[in-house]
Formats: structure tokens, C-alpha cells, sequence
């Protein structure tokens, strides 16, 4: 045998037992033994039957024996660091000292895989494992835990204070950033690190819970990313706590119908009137009262809801407009706020259509809000098809918080854009700010060039209504015209503004 394959074969042997006696293997036992009995007969079956879970009990026995005074492999099992954790904290109490456990995540080697290829990936997470190591005492332990996951458990140390750690994980962090360099060109990946002392659990703590509280510290730094550092908290638990119990409580409100739309109206500068109003999820806490959006929707975000979110609001949002046209209120339509997320659903145009049909309300009167950045990142692919099939299907289509993204002329044309939706930014002080006036001046010249509507957010004052409608913009929506209202309250505010309206133009033609 080529004495290079040999030694090939020798270095994967490990790696490839381990493989073959993992618990995955279970999945594939029916049809290895029936392909075993078909080929060899019932002595093949009687090998695999006794061959695998004895190559299992090696296997396993290798990952129960773990020690942190000898070398470690590269990669093991997250599911053994725990115990690995454990006997670091029995030497550190023996020796009357402290440990620590840093996790490291290191955040683009996805993109490095999917553009240099698989071996691109793996180089690099072998560069970093030995950068890693280079940083560390002897007595520390390196390996890796999963694709992009490293992590560090420091040997029993007298100084191992916030401070320290702190240094440490900062050393760290700009260690790993550095770029490296293959022949396939330089890569680059950020660091987030969380980390906690055992000194800083109470009472005699257990691997698990170091381990449990690094992962509580390095999911904070993720969150907070690119590149942030966290250190476990006694607070940063509670919160977490806090999180799960929103989290399970967000989801029973949304199936007792706790979170439904209130309705904010917008103003045609032209007329004074109604044009429309928009949907805006409210979740009427029993004992909180009015919990604000941005407490619940990255709840729902995360739990996976928000399909059935824009589900209960576009129902909610259509009974309105039925009960208002019944009540002979003039409201001309009402515009839904969709995620990209829900944007991306295959059969959100059918589902759409067949809510608009059984409600018998046609689709011009229901405007679908997208953000700008939705539409700079989706130039293709299901999300750009879904906005084509619903402009497609008559509904208006409201580009949202335009002037934050980057999205193309190009795009508001393919999209079939109805109306641009001016971000507040550009609207706040724009009575007293000269450059901001300019500046919404421009935008409202290009949305007046390209023939779309404009309708302005965020207008908190007489003077900022009356200078929008001196240079055009044809709607305005804000708190100085409206706060968001539940449908029945909107309903008694319609009829109350269309007749001021009325009596503002019998007194006018009184005047003239």
C-alpha cells in the first residue's frame, strides 16, 4: 500500500470509528442489516448486529474518558464538556483556587465554505484552534465544539477576577480577528465571546452550570453583535428568565387574541381627509395594560409566529373595514406591516386572495407595507415574486421607511411600488432645519418624477403638516394627527374629523 495512504487512513481511523459508532447510526441499522443479510447472508447480519454497538461502547467509553490533565482532540462533543467542566472545578476547589470557562463564536465561516468551498472552512477553523491555543497557559484546555464554536476552560488560577477575564477575552477576540491568508485569498470572521468565573456562581457550582452560564453569556454577546464580549451576570439569568417567560406568554396571548391591530389614520394634504389607515399590533396585557410592539415582536420573531401574527392582523384588519363600510364610516383602505420573513411564505399571495374574497372586500383597498430594506436585499427569489403577485392582484404596495435602505430606481419600478412611506427621520424639524428641508425636498421630487405617492410618518406638529403639504407630499400620519386606536374608537374619530372637515369648507365658501 502507498505509504501516503497508509498514513491517511491512520489519522482518519480515529475520526472514522467515531463516526460509524455514533448515535446516528441507529437511523441506519434496519437498512444496513437488511442490505448485510441480503448480500451475505445471516452471518453478515450477525456481525452488524454485534459489530455496531460494540463499536458504540468504544466509542463512547473514548468520550466518557475526558481528561483535562491529558491532551484533548481537536473536536469533541458539546454534550462532554460538562464533565470536562466538572473536573477543572474539582482541582480548582482542591487547589483552594478558581476556573473559568470562555466560549468562543466565531461568526463568518459559513460565507468562507459557501464562496472558498469546504477545505477554505476547515483550514480556517484549524488556524484559529491553534491561535487559541497560542494564547493559552499550559494548564488550559482548547478544543472545539461544534462547526464555528470554540471553547477555552482555564486551568486552576488565583486571579481570575472580572478584570482579567475581561484582558483575556479582549486578547482573544483581536487575535482571532486578524485575517488569514490561503490560496484562496484572505478570509476574515468576527468573535463573540461570553465567559464566566467559577468564582462568580454561588455556593460550589458544577461544570453544567459553568458551562450553562458561559452560554448564557456568549447568547447576550451574540445578540449585541458583531464582534461583542459578554460576562455571565446573575442579572443577565434573570433576564433570560424573563425572556422564556415572554416568550410562552406572547404565544397564549396571540391564541387567546390579546395582540390585535389598532389603527392609525393618514391624511390626504389635499382634501383633509381620510386616505387610509394603518394596522399596527397592540397586545392588551390583562394586567400590564398596552405592551408596546418592540417588547413582543422579536418574541413572536423568535418562536417562530410571526406568519400567524400577520394572520390575526390582516383578519382583525378586514372585519374592521367591513364593520366601518357597514357603519357608514369613509375609510378607503388599510395597509398590513409584512416581515420579510412572512414574505418569503410560498402561498402568502393565495392566502391573501382567498382572505380578501371572504371578506368580499377588493384587494385595492388593502396596502402591503414592505421595507426598503426588504426590497434592496430581495432583487429575486420568492419574497420579489410575492410582491410582483400581490401588486399583480390589485393590492398597493407601500415601500416603508424609505431613505433608511439602498433600494435602486430600479427596483421601485420592478416592484411595482404604489407610494413611498417617508421615514420620520426625514420628517422631524424639517419646519426649522433648512438642510432637512432640502433634503425631503429631493425626496419627494424623485417620488413626484418616478409618479408615486408619498405619504410621510412621524408628523408631530401643525407647522411640520402644513410645510409637507407646501411641497407636496400628498399624505401624513403621526401623533399630531392621530394616535394608534382600536377600530370602534377610530370608527367615533372618523366621524367626529369629517366634520371638521365639513364645517372648515361651509365656513370657507361663508368667507369667499
Amino acid at each position: 500500500m502507498n505509504s501516503k495512504l497508509k498514513a491517511g487512513i491512520l489519522r482518519q481511523r480515529t475520526e472514522l470509528a467515531e463516526w460509524l459508532g455514533g448515535q446516528h447510526m441507529l437511523a441506519f441499522l434496519p437498512a444496513l442489516s437488511l442490505a448485510g443479510f441480503w448480500l451475505g447472508g445471516e452471518m453478515t447480519l450477525i456481525a452488524i448486529a454485534l459489530g455496531l454497538p460494540a463499536l458504540y461502547g468504544i466509542t463512547s467509553t473514548r468520550r466518557q474518558a475526558l481528561d483535562p490533565d491529558g491532551p484533548l482532540p481537536d473536536l469533541i462533543d458539546a454534550a462532554a464538556t460538562p464533565d470536562l467542566a466538572q473536573q477543572m472545578i474539582d482541582r480548582a476547589l482542591k487547589a483552594d483556587m478558581a476556573t473559568a470557562c470562555v466560549l468562543v463564536e466565531a461568526e463568518g465561516l459559513d460565507t468562507v465554505a459557501r464562496r472558498s468551498g469546504d477545505d477554505a472552512a476547515q483550514a480556517l477553523r484549524s488556524t484559529l484552534l491553534k491561535r487559541l491555543r497560542g494564547l493559552t497557559r499550559r494548564g488550559d484546555k482548547v478544543v472545539r465544539i461544534g462547526d464555528s464554536r470554540f471553547m477555552v476552560l482555564l486551568g486552576p488560577s488565583i486571579h481570575l477576577d472580572l478584570e482579567s477575564l475581561l484582558t483575556l477575552a479582549e486578547r482573544v477576540q483581536r487575535t482571532l480577528e486578524e485575517p488569514v491568508s490561503f490560496e484562496t485569498g484572505s478570509h476574515y470572521v468576527s468573535v463573540s465571546l461570553g465567559f464566566c468565573g467559577s468564582a462568580r456562581l454561588e455556593g460550589e457550582p458544577s461544570g453544567a452550570q459553568l458551562i450553562e452560564a458561559a452560554q448564557t453569556a456568549l447568547t447576550e454577546a451574540l445578540s449585541h453583535g458583531p464582534s461583542a464580549i459578554r460576562a455571565w451576570s446573575e442579572g443577565m439569568r434573570a433576564e433570560r428568565r424573563a425572556r422564556k417567560s415572554l416568550l410562552d406568554e406572547v404565544e397564549h396571548a396571540l391564541t387567546k387574541g390579546q395582540i390585535q391591530p389598532w389603527f392609525q389614520p393618514q391624511l390626504c394634504t389635499s382634501t383633509g381627509r381620510i386616505s387610509g389607515v394603518e394596522a399596527l399590533a397592540r397586545w392588551i396585557h390583562p394586567e400590564r395594560g398596552i405592551v408596546p410592539p418592540m417588547e413582543f415582536l422579536g418574541a413572536l420573531e423568535q418562536a417562530g409566529q410571526l406568519d400567524r401574527l400577520s394572520e390575526v392582523i390582516l383578519q382583525h384588519s378586514l372585519t374592521a373595514l367591513r364593520g366601518w363600510d357597514a357603519s357608514g364610516v369613509e375609510i378607503p383602505k388599510v395597509s398590513v406591516n409584512f416581515s420579510d420573513i412572512e414574505l418569503h411564505s410560498t402561498h402568502l399571495v393565495d392566502r391573501i386572495k382567498w382572505e380578501l374574497d371572504r371578506f368580499g372586500i377588493p384587494a385595492s383597498r388593502l396596502g402591503i407595507e414592505v421595507l426598503e430594506t426588504v426590497i434592496a436585499d430581495s432583487p429575486e427569489g420568492i419574497t420579489a415574486r410575492n410582491i410582483v403577485g400581490l401588486s399583480q392582484l390589485g393590492c398597493q404596495i407601500d415601500l416603508d421607511d424609505f431613505g433608511t435602505g439602498h433600494a435602486s430606481i430600479t427596483a421601485l419600478r420592478r416592484f411595482t411600488v404604489n407610494r413611498l412611506k417617508i421615514d420620520r427621520s426625514f420628517v422631524t424639524r424639517v419646519d426649522r432645519d433648512e438642510e432637512q428641508r432640502r433634503m425631503l425636498a429631493a425626496v419627494l421630487g424623485l417620488a413626484d418624477r418616478l409618479g408615486l405617492e408619498t405619504v410621510a410618518e412621524g408628523v408631530e406638529s401643525v407647522a411640520e403638516h402644513a410645510l409637507l403639504s407646501q411641497l407636496g407630499c400628498d399624505h401624513v400620519q403621526g401623533f399630531g394627527i392621530a394616535r394608534p386606536m382600536p377600530a370602534d374608537q377610530l370608527a367615533d374619530w372618523a366621524r367626529h374629523h369629517a366634520q371638521r372637515i365639513a364645517g372648515a369648507q361651509k365656513l370657507g365658501r361663508g368667507a369667499g
